[in-house]
């Protein structure tokens, strides 16, 4: 114990004048002990306290949490059965709905399919009559591809190698038959003053006939191309001056009546040769007919003739048949405004009925879309609509307290 003592009380540090012994330092470490576990108490209490605070905070906001879920739970079961009432309501104007449109549908299918039966009947008569008129047409098309065909025929004229007779009459009538048609001439025609021509060309319209005379002195042709001497062909050719004048004269006092035929008239030379030698030699000769209103021509210049009065023959029958296709075109084409007209109709026919579909599926999209937002629950911030007549209100709302603000749950009816 002595030693204890005296270890307890020797010094083991000196302080300024003050010296520290190993007692006083347990001394203060067991004061400073008591006071550290002093400190730990309080601490451990605080916490404790706070704990317990907390706990009490905790089972208060437990209490409230509860009392928001029901009601929460409350108002979820409001808004189920509210949403079941409105898919009642739904269900039943869809049904309604439904029903309308198959009877409007039904009734549009009836009118559509009585105005494409009328329609029909009515295109059918009209292509019929159609068809009438084209086929009177085709006819019409044939006849005058037969008449232009004729005028091929004047390669007959000009390819035919054999004789037709020597001079004169054979010759004339030869070309007059191959260039005309049958009807449109005649020879030995004859006139109202008892006179027979040897070819009259009846012109069309009613026009007076035009005269030609075949009639050639081919005796003073003869002579001149006889003679041997320079008086013998003097005297011939004289003699063949005076035939030619009496001859032109001839024809002038008896073929030619007003109003019966014209008041030219063709006299036929039969030979090329012969032309020239007379528009060469008998100048006075030409003059004398060309005044007296009588043509000389030879076979060539009537072939030309023959082919200008088979054009105006062609056009006058052209202008015939060409007056008959016009009153058929004619009638066509009012077959054919009819035709369109009716046409037209129908389209409107088929575009109101576009319209109506048209109407008809944007009502059937709105409904779906109106469907589908009462299926997903949807939740809006605001009213979008009217509300039904079977709801007893138009917006409900459930507002529940927080730390942070309210929560608000509004159930919406778009209406019906």
């Amino acid at each position: 114990m002595d030693q204890l003592a005296a270890i307890l009380c020797s010094p083991i540090a000196t302080l300024g004048a003050t010296s520290i012994t190993l007692g006083h330092a347990l001394s203060i470490a067991a004061v400073l002990f008591m006071l550290l576990l002093m400190a730990l108490g309080i601490a451990l209490w605080s916490s404790s306290r706070a704990r317990t605070l907390a706990a009490t905070e905790a089972a208060e906001r437990a209490r409230e949490a509860e009392a928001r879920m029901a009601a929460i739970v409350q108002a979820q079961a409001e808004m189920q059965g509210r949403l079941g009432t409105v898919a009642e309501v739904f269900g039943a104007r869809q049904a309604e709905l439904n029903q309308s449109l198959n009877q409007r549908l039904d009734a549009m299918t009836g009118r559509i399919g009585q105005t494409m039966t009328e329609q029909t009947k009515s295109t059918h008569d009209s292509l019929a009559k159609l068809q009438e008129r084209l086929a009177v047409i085709d006819s019409a098309q044939n006849n005058i591809q037969s008449l232009a065909g004729q005028v091929v025929q004047l390669q007959a004229i000009l390819s035919n190698k054999q004789t037709r007779g020597a001079f004169g009459q054979a010759r004339m009538e030869a070309i007059v038959a191959d260039g005309l048609p049958h009807g449109g001439y005649e020879f030995q025609w004859k006139l109202s003053n008892s006179n027979r021509p040897d070819c009259v060309i009846h012109m069309p319209n009613d026009a007076p006939k035009l005269v030609i005379d075949a009639k050639f002195p081919l005796e003073s042709w003869n002579s001149i191309r006889d003679a041997g001497s320079e008086a013998d062909s003097a005297r011939a050719g004289q003699l063949f001056r005076r035939d030619m004048e009496v001859h032109i004269r001839a024809i002038a006092e008896k073929y030619f009546i007003p109003g019966e035929t014209q008041d030219t008239a063709f006299m036929f030379v039969p030979s090329e040769s012969i032309f020239a030698e007379i528009h060469e030699n008998f100048e006075a000769i030409v003059q004398k007919a060309h005044r007296a209103r009588v043509v000389i021509v030879s076979p060539s210049l009537l072939m030309l003739s023959i082919q200008v009065v088979q054009a105006i023959l062609k056009d006058a029958r052209m202008r015939e048949q060409a007056h008959l296709i016009q009153d058929e075109v004619v009638r066509l084409m009012e077959d054919v405004n009819r035709l369109d007209d009716r046409v037209r109709k129908l389209q409107g026919h088929f575009g109101q009925a576009a319209k109506d579909v048209d109407d008809i599926l944007v009502s059937s999209s709105k409904v779906l879309k109106r469907g589908q937002k009462i299926e997903a629950l949807e939740l809006n911030s605001e009213s979008a609509g009217e509300t039904s007549r079977s709801l007893p209100a138009a917006n409900e709302s459930a507002s529940v307290g927080s730390k942070s603000g309210q929560l608000r749950l509004r159930v919406v009816d778009d209406g019906a």
